[in-house]
């Protein structure tokens, strides 16, 4: 008898090796999840009593603090009780003065899945999507999940199946109730719960930036702030933008996207090392991003949402970078029709391209001085930004009436 040695392919051995590694991961999953819900059918009661509070908050990250804050000034106004449940130890929630708001430290990743999952409330609100898509579950003790974005009005630009499975979703602009309806007339998805409510962020911060020093005078300033992923400005330009900024005699902030310094950090390495001799370009790595915007004349950007920050709180122009974006990973790859957060990127800005990147100083020139881009501005901010100054209360106002009318 005869062994012949076995071939296998590079291809087909990378695929056998991700097969098993897939099923190993699951069957741990599988394995880790079955007994914790051992461990809760055993200790049921006890679990119930130590998370039972009617409304529950949840932030993955210290930064969405800022959605977050004006919402639970208005709790904590009308005395009601609220666990706000956080991923980061530092979170200003531990720092503030509530007497009615309750902050906990759940940790990241599946840590703080394991709590989510077996969370016991009325009312769960969250920035986070894809609930029961990915490790998020939902509980059989919360009766209401709500969703809130965290952009200005990019719904449908969320990773596919983002806000499917929630309750309610509470929108900024009646725009996205049309929009989140095709959606799910698309998928066959039962219409939810869809409240017009303002946006939280920009309430906030129409205040904040009040307090922000007059820098007078200062150098002409650009702001590069992206989002992050394939399709992102750093990821599709990169030098070719940077390169002819950091001839001008204008000072210019990059202000990377958080999650770049995680999944693209060999990038920005090299644009550093790229750049470390220039001295007008600066870094920008703060927690607060509202200073650069402050500081800055005019913004490059792609489709991050901060595009909006800046044109709607401080009205200035922007230049976009959104000729690369995919929707075929995306929510808005299910219709058939432009969001109207894509349409409007188009109106507020100028479109980068391959042809006008090479002359850059003069598309930055020109756009920060053609006022006729200001009532655009005006436009399209009225219909993405609707009840200035009433998100908190009518946000509270539909957790409460949720639980009263629905619940009690």
């Amino acid at each position: 008898m005869f062994l012949l040695p076995l071939y296998i392919d590079p291809g087909t051995g990378s695929a056998l090796f991700s097969i098993i590694i897939g099923v190993a991961a699951a069957a741990y999953f599988l394995t880790r999840g079955l007994f914790l819900r051992l461990k809760v059918i055993l200790f049921r009661k006890k679990e119930i009593i130590k998370t039972q509070f009617k409304y529950i908050i949840y932030a993955e990250d210290k930064r969405y603090w800022s959605f977050f804050e004006i919402i639970l000034d208005e709790l904590e106004k009308r005395r009601i009780y609220v666990q706000y449940l956080t991923a980061s130890e530092d979170d200003p929630i531990f720092f503030s003065k509530y007497n009615f708001i309750k902050g906990k430290h759940i940790g990241h990743g599946y840590k703080a899945y394991s709590y989510l999952n077996f969370l016991s409330a009325s009312f769960v609100l969250s920035t986070t999507p894809h609930l029961d898509v990915f490790q998020w579950k939902r509980s059989n003790n919360v009766k209401h999940y709500c969703h809130i974005p965290h952009m200005a009005g990019g719904i449908l630009l969320y990773n596919i199946f983002a806000m499917d499975y929630f309750d309610s979703i509470l929108v900024p602009s009646d725009i996205e109730i049309s929009e989140i309806r095709e959606l799910e007339q698309a998928r066959n998805l039962p219409e939810k719960q869809i409240i017009t409510v303002g946006n939280t962020f920009f309430d906030r911060y129409s205040e904040k930036i009040k307090q922000i020093p007059k820098e007078e005078p200062h150098p002409f300033t650009v702001l590069v702030s992206p989002s992050w992923g394939p399709s992102a400005l750093l990821k599709t330009y990169g030098e070719k933008l940077l390169d002819p900024l950091s001839r001008t005699d204008w000072r210019i902030i990059i202000r990377p996207h958080p999650q770049s310094k995680i999944t693209e950090k060999p990038v920005l390495d090299n644009l550093y090392e790229r750049y470390k001799d220039n001295a007008n370009i600066i870094w920008d790595y703060k927690y607060e991003n509202m200073y650069s915007l402050a500081k800055s004349d005019v913004m490059i950007s792609d489709f991050s949402g901060i595009i909006y920050d800046y044109v709607f709180l401080f009205d200035k122009p922007a230049i976009v970078n959104i000729q690369n974006l995919d929707f075929r990973r995306l929510d808005a790859h299910d219709v058939d029709f432009e969001p109207y957060y894509y349409k409007a990127l188009k109106k507020i800005g100028t479109e980068l391209n391959s042809i006008n990147i090479e002359n850059i100083k003069e598309e930055i020139l020109n756009l920060s001085q053609n006022v006729e881009m200001q009532s655009i501005r005006q436009e399209v901010k009225q219909t993405m930004w609707q009840y200035y100054g009433e998100s908190g209360k009518r946000v509270v106002d539909f957790m409460i009436n949720t639980v009263e009318k629905e619940y009690n």
